[in-house]
């Protein structure tokens, strides 16, 4: 058998190189809420010699993605992680086209705009158009949050059938963030099914009391959802006349991005069974 013919679970394996494995898996430790991380701690989670994490910690401090915290036992992410995070972000395209997208939007509406794709679970925001006004939102390119409780993750979710769902919900509940949150997956079903075919999301406090929010799917040339694009109004209601205008201008926008990304609605005319599986 020749390498081409290998399976491919077996020639992921043999040209797997595994110092570099542990110190990507080590990296990964690190998250919000575990900022700071001792080697030996590192040592234990990955189940590995003591003198393995010192030699992949210092030739990552070395490299700057992992810096010692002050008192020089543990150690925390470095900037060169957060360097190609940000050069991760400006290679997609659709954030190269989406935020001057977004900076015309948030003017003419005169909100903060948002663009957020979905990783498994969750939403990451990977653009953002902000006003200069006095409500400071804690949401940052790079933020996550979870998709069946945001309008925005409703909008990413609207292209899995029930059984895709149950595969990223295996749960008999979900978890509840507020009187809003859909309790179970086929609330969450029904639910971006409603959203699907209205077009859009507008809803009023449902992941944040006091927060609304006006959100619209983009797709590309698949047909498929690959972003949600929105509008963050600090404000627990919206004055009709304004809403009107502020979920037009929502769609038009998304829309405009999915045709830059060769969408064309005519050669997306598939049907699928929703309820497959």
């Amino acid at each position: 058998m020749n390498k081409a013919e290998l399976p491919e679970e077996e020639s992921q394996e043999k040209y797997s190189v595994p110092g570099l494995e542990r110190g990507l898996r080590l990296l990964c430790e690190f998250n919000r809420q575990d900022k700071t991380l001792s080697a030996p701690e590192l040592a234990r989670r990955l189940s590995v010699p003591r003198s393995t994490v010192f030699r992949l910690l210092t030739t990552l401090e070395r490299m700057g993605f992992v810096e010692r915290t002050e008192g020089g036992r543990d150690y925390r992410l470095g900037m060169a992680v957060l360097r190609l995070g940000f050069e991760y972000l400006a290679s997609l395209e659709l954030t190269e086209i989406g935020r001057p997208l977004l900076d015309r939007l948030r003017d003419e509406i005169g909100y903060s705009c948002n663009l957020v794709v979905r990783d498994g679970r969750s939403i990451v925001y990977v653009a953002k158009s902000v006003t200069p006004t006095a409500f400071a939102s804690s949401v940052t390119v790079g933020t996550r949050l979870p998709a069946h409780a945001t309008v925005l993750g409703r909008v990413l979710l609207e292209d899995l059938s029930l059984a895709e769902l149950r595969k990223i919900y295996p749960e008999g509940q979900l978890e509840v963030f507020s009187e809003n949150t859909p309790k179970t997956v086929v609330d969450l079903f029904n639910m971006v099914q409603q959203d699907r075919e209205r077009g859009y999301v507008l809803q009023e406090g449902f992941f944040e009391r006091g927060i609304s929010t006006v959100a619209a799917p983009v797709r590309d040339h698949t047909g498929n959802v690959v972003a949600a694009l929105g509008a963050t109004i600090p404000a627990p209601h919206i004055d009709a006349d304004k809403l009107e205008v502020i979920v037009r201008r929502v769609r038009e926008t998304a829309s405009e991005l999915s045709r830059l990304l060769d969408h064309a609605p005519e050669r997306s005319g598939k049907v699928v069974n929703m309820w497959q599986g």
